[in-house]
């Protein structure tokens, strides 16, 4: 009887209710970002601002040999390795610090249209901690990445990519499946950044995920052949782009938290 009660109240609400509550099912968080997104912005931003602002040439080059990740500081043979700033501490620091500064407004404004939609999905999912040392650990194997390919190179590596490449990986791995962010075909009951992730040895059984696995790499082959270039004379560091992707899609299980556990807010 309660229950047969409850049914006809839940039809005589008023209809202002069912309509809020639809807008509520419908809205999507997919282009709302996250605290964490807009903090790691902000410091891109600030970090950028203030190396025109605040230093000199000489100053801003110090700053490079103590931040940026120099390939150079990991070969015992070469003298320039010893002589950077930093000493053995910026060995480990420089891994994850240079993803934070970038050449110029035209390279921090490319990377930030790749994060803000990826990096946004992957935050909702994982929530502020995890996102954080994924961001931090996707950044690392991107600098590994190019270490390997550039040993003893001299060249300053800097910005966000490898790291964002990470994230555009994380979010292959549940935004294309059935009821996700990109995916379709939603219920409304569902949070699409909640979605179980695709197993990785089904990673390229999904067409989309395929078609866009075949673009980035794409792109990517024509930036490290020279065929595209948004930065005039310097180099993309197109491996460290690879190595950050690759430490996305095969780490991304290591950070996804338990169902109950995901973030959406």
């Amino acid at each position: 009887m309660r229950q047969g009660a409850a049914c006809v109240a839940a039809r005589k609400q008023p209809m202002w209710v069912n309509l809020q509550k639809a807008v509520a099912v419908q809205r999507e968080p997919l282009f709302n970002v996250p605290a964490v997104v807009t903090a790691f912005v902000a410091v891109f931003v600030i970090v950028h601002v203030g190396r025109l602002l605040l230093l000199t040439n000489a100053q801003d080059e110090y700053f490079l040999g103590l931040f940026a990740f120099i390939p150079a500081r990991y070969d015992t043979a070469l003298l320039l390795g010893q002589l950077l700033p930093g000493g053995v501490a910026a060995e480990f620091w420089t891994f994850v610090s240079y993803s934070l500064i970038h050449a110029g407004w035209l390279h921090l404004g490319v990377n930030l249209v790749w994060f803000l939609p990826f990096g946004s999905a992957v935050a909702r999912r994982f929530g502020t901690l995890r996102f954080i040392a994924f961001f931090m650990v996707t950044a690392a194997t991107g600098a590994m990445a190019h270490l390997v390919t550039h040993p003893g190179g001299t060249a300053e590596v800097i910005g966000a990519s490898a790291a964002i490449s990470g994230t555009m990986a994380g979010a292959m791995r549940f935004a294309f499946q059935r009821g996700g962010p990109l995916g379709g075909r939603r219920d409304g009951a569902r949070d699409p950044f909640r979605v179980p992730a695709i197993p990785l040895p089904f990673v390229l059984t999904d067409p989309r995920v395929l078609a866009f696995l075949i673009v980035w790499f794409g792109i990517n082959i024509l930036f490290g052949a020279g065929t595209i270039s948004f930065f005039g004379p310097a180099t993309v560091a197109w491996q460290a782009h690879i190595g950050g992707f690759l430490g996305g899609l095969l780490l991304f299980s290591w950070f996804d938290p338990p169902p109950d556990e995901r973030h959406s807010d």
